[in-house]
């Protein structure tokens, strides 16, 4: 399970091809710059767990360079493009990296001056004088270096909630070719071999798509990288190159469904075999009506950066457990309430795992331990339940339980409940102040129209919601806003759309 394998066997196939460029990498090449790439990471002096970053969007460049550290025992920081410039500088500060590759339109999000000794490579043909990662790395070998470990990635969360937090797992010195367990566990799941063929459709900066992309590559599949998600598009890469795996967030099913019906019966899906989603919580209807239109092969797991615990569902067994995220497959879950005290099946509590992957967020021993409970048992945060079988529902951030008039209200079944309405594209239901419940139920719409907003339009949507929902649980307002502010990966920057109407109410900002 290793590059120079496939370099040997099949040097000439195809290991990724961008989307839309139609640049290809064959494994002679993806296994020969990396090579490359993990000499010059040598000839810097950098040693098995020191560190480097990547601040790319989409770019042939990019699984070649995190080959090049993951085959030299490094950590590789993959680094968001939308992040602000306060964000990247942390990371790049907090992460103790000591080379950042990026491109020239991403340096005026950096403050070179307070990067230190940290070398930064273009992949840009012209950098303006800065050093070129090609350049650069093209005058070493392309053979093995001669102390090859297996590195890792450390990712930092998506800073919905203050600081992003750095995920590092300790780093064996393992040789080339050594798998997790969990790894193990995902390849077998989801039939990942050589005749995968995997369509990646997210940012390759998120855990998942990068993940994924390195799987496949490791196992001698062929991925194809879209640059930037666009519905109609996935649906014609699907068919061109009889894309067999495919990875979503539910946002992106909602705007393939929204597609007209024309233009989803265009194209033959047939070599689909398996669209594996997670990263963000799928509204049961959207769900519904996608497998609807597949067919059973939509597979859905529930897991975290931090790989402490997992969980996974298949279409079958979601048909039977409408909601649900599925069965443990990496840990074992338990639900805890306030107390920390272990709720019987039914109960909401917080959804911690018991013996997953060890983590820690680096250089922060406050966070790591407030993950943790005193029996060692790590929580990403999350509320949710377990039924008698064992499988996992979600309810929604602890931080966004919105408690109004004594009564705990998850924001997500709202949202589900908005975007069933026929006009509405997405939802964020969050708590704003109220003198006499302490919270009242907001909603901020995203419209199909954003031009048919309007006091009256709020009104129909409250009453759509309450024809779904017991009364308390609807919004009492909704504002309209043309974009919510939502990650490529899914994520919901809520704290952005919240935090305004709690700005004389601060201690409830979380």
């Amino acid at each position: 399970m290793h590059l120079g394998v496939h370099s040997q066997r099949q040097p000439g196939k195809v290991a990724y091809q961008m989307a839309g460029t139609g640049h290809t990498v064959t494994y002679l090449e993806l296994d020969q710059r990396s090579n490359q790439g993990a000499h010059y990471f040598r000839h810097l002096g950098l040693r098995a767990r020191d560190g480097i970053a990547v601040l790319l969007d989409n770019h042939p460049a990019y699984l070649q360079i995190c080959w090049a550290a993951q085959r030299s025992g490094l950590y590789y920081t993959p680094i968001s493009t939308l992040f602000a410039q306060q964000e990247i500088q942390y990371i790049v500060a907090n992460s103790d990296i000591r080379v950042l590759i990026t491109q020239h339109r991403l340096l005026t999000q950096l403050d070179h001056t307070a990067l230190g000794d940290i070398r930064i490579l273009l992949v840009d043909d012209d950098g303006n004088g800065w050093p070129n990662w090609y350049t650069e790395t093209g005058r070493f070998p392309v053979t093995e270096i001669p102390d090859p470990y297996e590195g890792a990635e450390m990712i930092y969360s998506s800073g919905t909630t203050g600081k992003p937090k750095g995920v590092r797992f300790d780093l064996a010195l393992s040789p080339p070719g050594t798998i997790s367990e969990l790894m193990r566990t995902r390849i077998t799941m989801h039939q990942i071999s050589e005749t995968t063929r995997y369509l990646s459709t997210a940012p390759l900066y998120h855990s998942a798509p990068l993940r994924y992309n390195m799987m496949v590559t490791r196992l001698g599949g062929s991925c194809v990288i879209m640059e930037k998600f666009d519905a109609q598009r996935s649906l014609e890469l699907i068919e061109q190159f009889a894309i067999s795996h495919s990875q979503w967030v539910p946002t992106m099913f909602v705007r393939l469904l929204k597609l007209a019906p024309e233009i989803k019966q265009a194209y033959c899906l047939a070599s689909l075999q398996y669209a594996i989603h997670a990263a963000a919580p799928c509204p049961i209807h959207i769900k519904q009506q996608m497998i609807d239109w597949w067919g059973p092969i939509l597979y859905e797991y529930y897991s975290g950066t931090e790989a402490n615990g997992s969980t996974a569902i298949s279409s079958a067994d979601w048909l039977t457990h409408q909601g649900s995220v599925g069965q443990a497959i990496h840990g074992e879950i338990h639900i805890l309430d306030e107390d920390g005290l272990e709720l019987p099946q039914g109960e909401t509590g917080t959804v911690f795992f018991a013996n997953g992957s060890d983590f820690s967020y680096y250089k922060d021993a406050q966070k790591t331990a407030a993950a943790r409970n005193a029996a060692g048992w790590s929580t990403l945060g999350d509320m949710g339940f377990v039924d008698e079988q064992g499988y996992l529902y979600l309810r929604d951030r602890k931080s966004f339980m919105i408690i109004s008039g004594g009564v705990n209200i998850y924001p997500q079944e709202i949202e589900d409940a908005l975007i069933r309405h026929e006009d509405v594209l997405d939802a964020a239901v969050f708590g704003v102040p109220d003198e006499e419940f302490g919270e009242a139920v907001k909603a901020v719409v995203q419209l199909n129209d954003a031009g048919s907003a309007s006091a009256e339009k709020a009104e129909q949507l409250i009453k759509h919601c309450r024809n779904l929902l017991a009364h308390l649980k609807c919004p009492r307002s909704i504002d309209f806003m043309e974009n919510l502010p939502r990650h490529p990966t899914g994520k919901l920057y809520k704290h952005q759309l919240r935090d305004p109407y709690w700005r004389d109410h601060n201690s409830r900002i979380i």
